[in-house]
């Protein structure tokens, strides 16, 4: 009856006898001797019925794993010996390797990568908050309060019986990440120089150059004696870069809450400088983004003394930058999962 120790003794005896094999009818006769009808092997497998229970759990196992190692062993003694002797594998270190299939980033991955490297150098951390907020972070603390009637310029998509922990607040999807800043400004003290990248969500009806979920990209700067001349200094120095070539900007006035002066910004057209061409439509200038100088109550909300510090905002689209680059006619592109749009993109 088989045993831990005959069942060792078996496996260090069959090992012997295959590294002398030298044809293929000496492996067959090795073959028959071990795991043939009566071979050392088979027949101790045959002898686990007449074992008490507890032996048989033990035996049954490792006699099991031997007989698919040695089926293994002789597979490849097989075919070294077909071969006419040991497997030799050659390696031609010319020819050139097989490319790895590997994922492929996103064209919004690449301009959001593109974009914070050059703020980076321009001197801009990059913050990041939560996309589910309060109605106090994405309205209230930057001077829209409840009723406010600049609240119907977003489309808000609240989120239906829910409320944040203190049960006296709302919850929402923000709408932009403006909320971003005020939590910075709230832990951090000026000077304040950030960027905040995020997805945003409007309630809205999607088409070319809409969506109901999109990529803003926010920069806020808060010092001492910083005024517009500042901002556009940013705007055209991130822009120039971005496109490759000298930009220009133009302000015209507008309406946001939380700044003051309020301000609607445009660029020279990088494609055709400003002569007017198919993605300027014809008007030499791509309205981009607003901006603005701080509110001073937005200031205030966030424990900052408005009568010593000053600061600009400015917010515009990674998917109109997308866009605006690679000559992309429709947001929804970004959105629908293609790989054969997506593949297209390098970094």
């Amino acid at each position: 009856m088989a045993n831990q120790e005959e069942i060792k003794k078996v496996e260090l005896q069959f090992n012997q006898e295959i590294e002398k094999i030298g044809q293929e009818s000496d492996l067959e006769q090795l073959r028959i001797k071990y795991l043939g009808r009566k071979g050392l092997l088979t027949m101790m497998l045959r002898s686990l019925k007449d074992m008490p229970l507890e032996q048989r759990k033990v035996i049954g196992p490792m006699a099991n794993k031997l007989k698919e190692t040695f089926e293994h062993h002789l597979q490849i003694k097989k075919e070294e010996l077909k071969a006419g002797g040991e497997i030799k594998q050659s390696i031609d270190v010319t020819r050139p390797g097989k490319k790895i299939n590997l994922g492929h980033l996103h064209p919004l991955s690449i301009v959001l990568r593109q974009v914070v490297d050059i703020f980076n150098g321009l001197g801009f951390a990059v913050a990041e908050g939560p996309e589910i907020e309060t109605e106090y972070y994405n309205f209230d603390a930057l001077n829209l309060p409840a009723e406010h009637p600049a609240r119907d310029m977003w489309n808000t998509i609240w989120l239906d019986g829910s409320k944040s922990q203190n049960q006296k607040e709302r919850l929402l999807l923000r709408t932009h990440t403006s909320p971003v800043q005020i939590r910075y400004m709230q832990s951090h003290k000026p000077p304040v120089r950030i960027i905040s990248p995020g997805q945003v969500f409007r309630f809205e009806a999607t088409d070319q150059t809409h969506h109901f979920q999109f990529w803003q990209l926010e920069g806020l700067m808060i010092d001492e004696d910083i005024n517009l001349g500042h901002l556009r200094y940013i705007i055209e120095a991130f822009l120039s870069r971005f496109f490759g070539r000298k930009i220009q900007s133009r302000f015209e006035p507008s309406f946001f809450p939380f700044v003051e002066p309020g301000l609607q910004f445009s660029i020279s057209c990088p494609f055709c400088k400003s002569k007017g061409c198919s993605s300027c439509q014809k008007l030499g200038w791509l309205e981009m983004g607003g901006a603005g100088m701080v509110h001073p109550q937005v200031l205030r909300n966030v424990g900052y003394d408005p009568k010593k510090f000053q600061g600009f905002a400015f917010g515009l689209g990674l998917d109109r930058l997308a866009m605006h680059k690679y000559h992309i006619p429709d947001i929804r592109l970004f959105y629908n999962g293609d790989l054969r749009f997506i593949r297209q993109f390098k970094l």
